[in-house]
């Protein structure tokens, strides 16, 4: 609809085009970026502006919005939460919500049915992976986009719900839709709240009224609450599931995780014929694409490290979760077919994710652990041949773009993320040798998992018509040839337990992984996948591996803990490298997030909450593995944005660009710096300069002295910037600044000779 009078022209800068809707909370808005590219803009009413308690609850939802901004949901592009009318700014998604398809065209059924299942699912996986509940799941706030459904809204509406009633205190959502639990203690809602509530979307989606409705919002609550679903008209083969996700107690349903596999178990069209008109799966190669015929260049070999230990020592193998003395096994085909409910993946990772490997510094640099890789000396030399480049590397799934993060090996450059496990390019020129791809969704903020001296490490993702596959693979590729070594299933609690999407690491010539029952770490030597050790989980735990230069340690927590996503007494475990064998434990008071390490000392930010959602970071923990001490420090006030460390400092980049500079031992200030690159991830540190960097693939360097800026770029790509948290996207071979950005853009200059800015 057109835009009526008293309508603003403009918000943040972006003009508008149309009035797409109005409800209690505000309006949204259609509006276009400086590119051209549609935006929704949801603009706060004055009312509520005035609110303060509305306003922390709307930054709050900012910041879970932001963190879950991905393939199955409206990333943010951008939001002004302190402003007279707070808004935000989304992704435009068109389509029609699942509330007004049943209204105008009726139920689903068939493989219809069967993929908005399985896309709600993977989308509640994700958001659940980053420690968000949505907590309003319910018809309109699900889109049918053309590629496939998209969760929004992710508990904003709730505050000014018109439907709210008030059971014990005061009750947020959509009475029908909402779990018993989040009807009589809302505060203590977890995860497996929004399972039950995807319980009721489906039972709707295939019948056109909810198992629970009722002519009062009271009534309906009393029957979610006390009473049996009315699930008669639900197709035989998807009510069992359904019926697991209604119990009545959150543990008797399954996790997102445990849901996925369910659904993707039932017939391919529930009996019925597929009205999205998606065809059957095909047949597809998964082998490596080579781009060249010449042979590629050999990789330099790192610095000498520990050997790994050639007798391997093994626990035994669980039988029905997968084995960890089990050949890992060569993978030349796979079956592939779209995912419809994919879309566009935008990099948001709120809570950390990239290159599993650290340099001195801190987490997501550009090698494992040899700085040497990841300094551009003033005296470095450029790599032979080199000249400024810009290439996009195509992914497995080419309606997935995503970013990339890469490690540097003399002239080579492995990168990967997204739908590319990894690829090999030409430091020098951008040019491909070989990439191997992915056929699956892939989940937001998990790139490369690092390199050794002669294998390069990534991530495979299951394809929707491979419901046999393992869901997600940590995969070994020769780094000379491209041939796939070896893969193994790998489990995914790295972010419940650490706050990162980091499930691998790289250490020495191993990599450790976690298993797929989320039950122990096993280590293989990195090219042939034998196993050298397994170490299985301290009891009533999960764990995720740490790098701590060459050490190993293990940052566990509860079961009940990372089930709840409340990881606030966090254990942290020295691993033996040798044999696995774990250490005495060190408790930490959490939640917290592994940064890096600084003067042989493990570094952790202490995360600042208010209720369940994480703000900022309010304190920095060091931990000395040795002696067993922790010292805490608290920071002068609560930074919010991206952290990075390097060299012994702890950095944090704001949204609108400032970058301050903290001791990790006292939690003072060092410096504080404006810059004009907003939410950049960062710091990648050279011997003269720190690069930090956004989606859009603008980059700073400043001094690491005081923060002087030395000099900026100019964007590169329309990235959608609403992230925080993102690994660093810069990588050093030598004195050449290589650059990823949104889109699978990769881009290298000199960085004596960076791009004029403007």
């Amino acid at each position: 609809m057109s835009l009526r009078a008293g309508d603003p022209a403009e918000i943040g800068g972006y003009p508008l085009e149309a009035r797409l809707g109005s409800g209690g909370m505000g309006t949204v808005f259609l509006a276009r970026t400086s590119s051209g590219r549609p935006v929704a803009i949801k603009l706060i009413h004055p009312q509520f502006a005035a609110d303060d308690e509305f306003r922390i609850r709307f930054r709050r939802e900012v910041t879970a919005a932001r963190r879950v901004s991905g393939a199955f949901t409206a990333a943010v592009v951008d939001a002004a939460t302190e402003a007279e009318q707070p808004w935000m700014a989304t992704t435009y998604i068109q389509g029609h919500t699942l509330a007004r398809h049943i209204a105008t065209k009726g139920p689903l059924s068939g493989a219809e049915l069967r993929r908005l299942a399985i896309g709600l699912a993977e989308a509640l996986r994700d958001i659940h992976r980053v420690g968000v509940v949505h907590r309003d799941l319910k018809p309109s706030n699900v889109v049918l986009s053309p590629e496939g459904p998209r969760v929004i809204d992710f508990g904003i509406s709730r505050a000014v719900d018109q439907q709210t009633l008030t059971i014990t205190g005061r009750v947020i959502g959509t009475p029908p839709f909402m779990s018993p639990e989040q009807l009589q203690a809302p505060r203590g809602v977890g995860p497996r709240s929004d399972v039950f509530s995807l319980g009721t979307l489906l039972a709707y989606a295939a019948t056109g009224h909810g198992p629970f409705d009722a002519d009062s919002p009271y009534i309906a609550a009393y029957q979610v609450v006390h009473e049996e679903p009315s699930l008669d008209d639900v197709p035989v083969a998807l009510r069992t599931v359904v019926e697991s996700c209604l119990a009545k107690e959150p543990n008797g349903r399954p996790s997102a995780d445990e849901l996925l596999v369910l659904l993707r178990d039932l017939p391919a069209d529930l009996g019925q014929t597929d009205a999205w008109g998606v065809g059957a799966g095909r047949t597809r190669d998964m082998i490596t694409q080579h781009h060249v015929a010449t042979p590629a260049t050999p990789v330099p070999a790192p610095p000498p490290t520990t050997p790994a230990p050639t007798a391997p020592t093994t626990t035994p193998a669980d039988p029905d979760t997968g084995s960890a003395n089990a050949p890992v096994r060569p993978r030349l085909r796979r079956r592939w077919r779209p995912v419809l409910a994919a879309a566009v993946a935008v990099t948001v990772a709120a809570i950390g994710g990239g290159v599993a490997a650290l340099t001195a510094g801190g987490f997501g640099g550009n090698s494992d652990g040899d700085k040497g890789n990841s300094l551009a000396a003033s005296g470095a030399a450029l790599p032979d041949g080199f000249k400024p480049w810009h290439e996009t590397v195509p992914g497995g799934r080419p309606d997935i773009p995503d970013e990339l993060r890469c490690v540097a090996r003399g002239d080579a450059l492995f990168c990967g993320g997204g739908s590319v496990v990894a690829t090999r390019i030409r430091a020098k020129d951008g040019s491909r040798v070989w990439t191997a791809k992915s056929p699956g969704v892939p989940v937001d903020g998990m790139h490369l998992v690092g390199a050794t001296a002669d294998t390069v490490l990534g991530y495979r993702f299951a394809a929707q018509d491979a419901p046999k596959d393992p869901p997600s693979e940590v995969v070994a590729i020769d780094a000379n040839s491209g041939r796939e070594l070896w893969s193994v299933p790998s489990g995914a609690q790295s972010a419940a337990v650490t706050n990162r999407t980091q499930d691998a690491i790289v250490v020495g010539s191993d990599v450790v992984t976690v298993n797929a029952s989320n039950s122990r770490f096993e280590a293989r030597n990195a090219h042939s996948g034998q196993v050298t050790w397994t170490s299985p989980f301290p009891a009533g735990t999960q764990c995720a591996p740490v790098p701590m230069g060459p050490q190993l340690v293990a940052m566990c927590a509860t079961n009940a803990e990372v089930a709840a996503f409340a990881v606030h007494h966090p254990t942290l475990y020295p691993v033996a490298r040798a044999s696995g064998t774990l250490g005495k434990p060190i408790a930490v008071n959490g939640p917290a997030m592994p940064m890096g390490v600084a003067n042989g000392r493990l570094v952790l930010l202490r995360i600042h909450m208010e209720g369940t959602d994480p703000v900022g970071y309010d304190g920095v923990a060091q931990v000395d593995p040795a002696s067993r001490k922790v010292t805490y420090s608290r920071l002068a006030k609560t930074y919010a944005g991206t952290p990075g460390m390097a060299d012994n400092t702890v950095y944090m980049s704001g949204q609108t660009g400032l970058v301050t500079a903290l001791d990790p031992a006292t939690g003072r200030q060092k410096w504080s710096r404006q810059t004009a690159v907003e939410r950049a991830s960062g710091p990648v540190a050279g011997a003269d300069a720190l690069y930090f960097s956004s989606a859009t693939g603008r980059v700073v360097a400043l001094s690491p002295h005081d923060g002087k800026t030395l000099w900026t770029t100019d964007p590169q790509v329309d990235g959608l910037t609403g992230g925080s948290g993102a690994s660093p996207r810069v990588t050093l071979a030598g004195r050449a600044v290589i650059v990823a950005a949104a889109k699978n853009t990769l881009f290298a200059f000199d960085a004596q000779k960076p791009p004029k800015s403007g």
